[in-house]
């Protein structure tokens, strides 16, 4: 008979690979959009993110049940969680083209602050003292990041930008956990994220739109397919690793869009960077930590 821990192992094992995968191509989607430098509009990023995408999701529709699984009785939670995602993206790509990617990631990791805040006046959650310490020290991370001092003042827009972007992401995984609690497949979610977001950027597309050269539509089909594969190794990741294993490694994405923008832009964070990312990563870290030891206790 084989070892049930053994398989427990490789379980676990194949679980953090896939994560640090996923990080990584999130990584790399990134470096595609800030190859584009800006040449590209916002509004057509978005929609070829989501359209190339498109042909990765819909084959995991039949082991779902097929179409009918895209029937909703929730239609303005759907809206809801594709307004401030389409928010959420939008700002990530702008940050990617005006910041260093690093920088970029980790003000990105703000969003579990802006969740653990938000969760409770819209999910009714209690928040304990030792966690609301940890989001005022990661906001304390974030001051560091974006101080007039110590940010050059055209750096620091796109900064409150991206900031204001991980909150449109906590607000869209409030709305993702409602859906859930509703009893939305997740399937669905997902699939009618990528729906919503290609119609509306279609719209948005239309009076800015720019035709891509072939180098560009190289770059445009590789952030679609970054993207759609990095979400399927996460979906992976928690699936076959427990999230309390799961979850730490995802910070391994401000490794690699550090490593990416030192090689590609010679990009290097700054002391004050450096500090407050630490910042960041670690209060993030110990509310991660909290929310096992309470789950727990539950």
């Amino acid at each position: 008979m084989p070892d049930p821990s053994l398989a427990l192992r490789a379980a676990r094992r194949r679980a953090i690979m896939a994560i640090l995968a996923a990080a990584l191509l999130f990584a790399v989607a990134a470096a595609f959009v800030k190859t584009l430098g800006g040449a590209i509009p916002l509004a057509q990023l978005v929609l070829f993110r989501s359209l190339f995408a498109l042909p990765v999701l819909l084959p995991m529709l039949p082991a779902a049940g097929g179409w009918k699984v895209l029937r909703t009785r929730h239609p303005l939670g759907h809206a809801a969680r594709v307004f401030w995602g389409l928010l959420g993206m939008i700002t990530a790509f702008y940050g990617y083209t005006t910041l260093p990617l690093a920088n970029v990631t980790a003000l990105g990791f703000t969003m579990p602050l802006f969740l653990t805040l938000l969760a409770v006046p819209l999910l009714g959650e209690r928040v304990g003292w030792r966690r609301g310490l940890a989001v005022l020290v990661g906001f304390l991370g974030v001051l560091f990041m974006v101080s007039p001092g110590d940010t050059e003042a055209a750096d620091l827009w796109p900064s409150l930008v991206v900031l204001f972007g991980a909150f449109a992401w906590a607000m869209a995984m409030i709305s993702i956990r409602r859906l859930g609690e509703k009893g939305e497949p997740g399937v669905a979610i997902v699939l009618w994220f990528a729906i919503g977001c290609s119609i509306l950027a279609l719209a948005a597309s239309i009076p800015v739109w720019v035709w891509p050269s072939p180098t560009q539509w190289a770059f445009l089909l590789g952030i679609g397919i970054a993207s759609a594969f990095a979400q399927l190794l996460m979906t992976e990741a928690y699936r076959k690793g427990e999230p309390t294993l799961v979850a730490p490694f995802e910070y391994s994405g401000i490794v690699w869009t550090t490593l990416l923008g030192a090689v590609i832009w010679a990009e290097a964070p700054d002391g004050w960077d450096a500090l407050g990312i630490l910042i960041l990563v670690g209060s993030g870290l110990y509310i991660w930590r909290r929310e096992v030891q309470l789950g727990i206790k539950r």
